[in-house]
């Protein structure tokens, strides 16, 4: 029997929820909820059981802690118990939920693995009553509960062992940069934000494409500092500078997007490396660092200017991590 890696948690707890993140290609991927699912938060929590009420967790909520119980547990549908009521605001169906976690093996209580106690170390997920939601229901910032997933049988016959989680809620993440404002260069397009933070974007009289990208940091946010492969949680919107008309963006898709640094065109991939989480970019990238290599693409031969909001990031050192099976 072979046991299932943290990964099922690394970017949207329990990926058998289907937490989906966007690309910056535009297909955003959409998903209908199931017939039925409650509306509300609080009534869409998984009930509690025998199998969260039989763990023994020491530490306080917040930091890394140390569970035990009587291995194995037996359970066959998710449970959850709520261990500390923190003292923050309720959590709510459209909110990034930051938070950390501790995994074990519910067949023969090893420890699995923990993870979000450091910093770049989770992406925040989206909470919803069809996914997130029925682990943390509507429990305030600050929580710490007990999760239990059941074990799943793959199509080929290969079995999964079930997991326990200590589950902390440490805070949520903005939809829009909110470091530091910075003065703006002259000669660069304008950005001006909408009371959610949407950019309007205006392109100057006789902008020429730069040889390679051009960045302006336009709020300096003081976050961790993404790095090379690293997972990001970001807000963008694409504009070609030959017109100013959008080609892309996650504020229409009213989603931010989530991708590896190594998975965009090499202009957007500069203007998230090195920057701190918080912070909002200008990008204006010329064909030969977007997709001038792309023949036949739509956007071949266009300079793309791109606004970016730095919203969060994973470090690929703690996402190969949740890679690694159980011990």
């Amino acid at each position: 029997m072979r046991a299932r890696s943290l990964g099922l948690m690394s970017t949207a707890v329990l990926a058998a929820l289907a937490l989906a993140g966007c690309s910056p290609a535009g297909d955003a991927d959409t998903e209908a909820s199931p017939t039925g699912a409650p509306a509300d938060l609080c009534d869409a929590a998984a009930p509690t059981g025998d199998a969260v009420e039989a763990v023994d967790v020491s530490g306080d909520a917040g930091k890394p802690s140390e569970a035990s119980f009587k291995a194995p547990l037996e359970f066959d549908e998710p449970q959850r118990l709520v261990l500390d009521e923190g003292d923050g605001d309720p959590v709510a169906s459209g909110d990034y939920l930051q938070y950390a976690m501790t995994a074990y093996d519910a067949v023969t209580g090893d420890e699995i693995g923990q993870l979000g106690y450091g910093e770049g170390e989770l992406l925040p997920s989206l909470v919803s009553p069809e996914a997130l939601g029925q682990f943390v229901g509507c429990e305030n910032i600050g929580s710490r509960l007990v999760l239990a997933l059941p074990g799943t049988t793959a199509q080929d016959g290969t079995q999964s062992n079930g997991q326990i989680y200590v589950f902390d809620m440490l805070g949520t993440t903005p939809t829009a940069a909110w470091g530091e404002d910075q003065e703006p260069k002259a000669g660069l397009p304008t950005v001006e934000l909408a009371k959610d933070g949407a950019p309007t974007v205006t392109i100057p009289e006789g902008a020429k494409a730069p040889e390679t990208t051009e960045l302006e940091t336009l709020k300096a946010g003081d976050g961790a500092t993404v790095g090379e492969g690293d997972g990001v949680l970001v807000q963008y919107t694409g504009v070609k500078l030959s017109d100013g008309s959008v080609f892309d963006s996650s504020w229409d898709r009213g989603t931010p997007a989530q991708f590896q640094t190594t998975g965009v065109v090499e202009g957007f991939k500069k203007a998230l490396e090195g920057q701190k989480v918080g912070s909002q970019v200008l990008a204006v990238i010329p064909p030969a660092e977007g997709y001038g290599a792309s023949e036949g693409h739509e956007l071949q031969k266009e300079t793309l200017v791109f606004v970016v909001d730095i919203l969060a990031t994973q470090h690929i050192e703690a996402a190969a991590a949740t890679d690694v099976p159980a011990r």
